[in-house]
């Protein structure tokens, strides 16, 4: 009998290394393929950006706590945001659909009324997609197509030892705001007379429900004049997203605990889950924001900014990566993302 690996041994990033480690790419115009944000395609005067996202029924979202047009909206927001993670600017998406018989056509309407309205928020226009018929549920699949400027392009693999580790944005509310809808979830479940508690919850449920991607911040480093070495999207959390820069730089990282951004409605509802702020903000992910590296001669710049944050710096790979607390301690980062049920 032939041996077995169940895919939960493995975890998503080392299942995803090892379905690629072979694949070898033969276009001379294809200038990044597998293992960043985008691919990267040359088309002459500017680069163009490829990304696709798959949001499935039940792994992604739960439809008894997920409105139709957020879920529309947040569905092309996310796949946008591995366009902006590149440094560049997303013009063109499709959206590929499988719905089960339980939906009806106004379900679907509402949920394409929460696309289109993403579309017209970040100016990108609906070229396509393809919709099937599901007996499990319903999975949304997005291609998001973008550009940048040659010389603009920030890939994972580019940040240099002394660089500064930046952040925009706050971290750890969309987690917090998940385990929220799945508190009222259970109780709805226990007794469903019992109308959901959300009130005062509103900014870490939105987090959750309908992320924002980042196009201010790109817009931001372009008037700033600061052109990032390395740049990624924090869809897993911010220590894994950490160990992908760590490990396509090959570099290490210091990131001081007390530096990541953290909104005062997060750091209150995590204490009311009993759990540490900066963990959540570390392991949680689907905060969409972006991390990213820039030279220390872009320092003044970015200490004015409003719109991201310094929190560390990057050293040589030996160093290993690691958060540092307030008292001096460093403890190494550990891969997170998602395992198989």
């Amino acid at each position: 009998m032939s041996d077995r690996t169940e895919i939960s041994e493995l975890g998503e990033f080392e299942l995803i290394h090892q379905l690629t480690k072979d694949v070898k790419t033969t276009q001379p115009s294809t200038v990044q393929g597998i293992g960043d944000d985008a691919a990267v395609i040359d088309r002459g005067d500017h680069y163009e950006l490829v990304s696709t996202d798959l949001l499935v029924e039940g792994v992604h979202f739960d439809m008894s706590y997920t409105p139709l047009k957020h879920l529309g909206y947040k569905a092309i927001s996310v796949n946008l945001s591995d366009i902006f993670a590149m440094n560049g600017t997303p013009t063109h998406v499709t959206v590929s659909l499988a719905i089960s018989s339980r939906f009806p056509y106004e379900a679907v309407n509402e949920l394409y009324d929460g696309i289109k309205a993403a579309c017209e928020r970040f100016g990108v226009d609906l070229v396509g997609g393809d919709t099937t018929s599901s007996i499990t549920g319903m999975m949304i699949s997005v291609t998001a197509i973008g550009r940048v400027a040659k010389e603009k392009l920030a890939l994972r693999s580019g940040a240099k030892e002394n660089d500064l580790i930046c952040v925009s944005g706050d971290l750890g509310g969309a987690y917090i705001g998940l385990q929220i809808l799945e508190r009222e979830k259970m109780v709805w479940k226990d007794n469903p007379e019992i109308q959901p508690d959300l009130e005062g919850f509103d900014y870490v449920i939105e987090r959750f429900l309908k992320p924002e991607a980042r196009a201010d911040v790109i817009e931001e480093l372009g008037k700033l004049g600061i052109t990032p070495t390395s740049m990624i999207d924090i869809s897993d959390g911010l220590g894994s997203e950490l160990l992908h820069i760590a490990r396509q730089s090959q570099c290490g990282v210091r990131v001081y605990e007390e530096k990541i951004p953290l909104d005062a409605s997060t750091i209150t509802q995590c204490q009311e889950f009993k759990m540490e702020p900066s963990v959540c903000a570390l392991s949680g992910g689907e905060d969409y924001e972006l991390l990213f590296t820039i030279p220390q001669s872009d320092f003044e710049a970015a200490s004015k900014s409003e719109f991201f944050s310094i929190i560390g710096h990057i050293t040589d790979a030996a160093s290993g990566s690691a958060i540092v607390y307030p008292q001096g301690e460093e403890i190494q980062i550990k891969a997170q993302g998602w395992k198989s049920i």
